[in-house]
């Protein structure tokens, strides 16, 4: 059974960075999906970016230009590297892994970035 931790959440000024990451334990089977989500206070979880097996990536048109998502497959890690924070970007973030139909949620890391 997968088992995702994200990590590297927090709290940064607008315009600041910021790096999560989304450790995989368990059995990673290919070709797989693994994307990052975020939910704000409110509204429905929406996706930011997603990434495939072979590092094929496309982003929400809210976040282009911005956030990078990455995976080192070796390590069963992705990861999204956040630049140029907003405001709007204050959300729970959550990874998630897809396989075949199945799909699997981190815990979520918290993200709050002030103005």
């Amino acid at each position: 059974q997968v088992q995702l931790v994200e990590s590297g959440g927090g709290l940064v000024q607008a315009g600041g960075s910021l790096r999560l990451s989304c450790a995989a334990s368990g059995n990673i089977f290919s070709p797989n999906a693994m994307g990052w989500y975020r939910q704000a206070p409110g509204k429905q979880r929406e996706l930011v970016a997603d990434i495939t097996s072979d590092g094929s990536t496309s982003y929400a048109d809210s976040v282009k230009g911005r956030f990078t998502a990455s995976r080192d497959n070796a390590k069963k890690t992705v990861y999204l590297q956040m630049n140029s924070l907003k405001p709007e970007d204050t959300a729970v973030y959550y990874c998630n892994y897809r396989y075949w139909g199945t799909t699997t949620w981190g815990q979520g890391t918290q993200v709050t970035v002030s103005s």
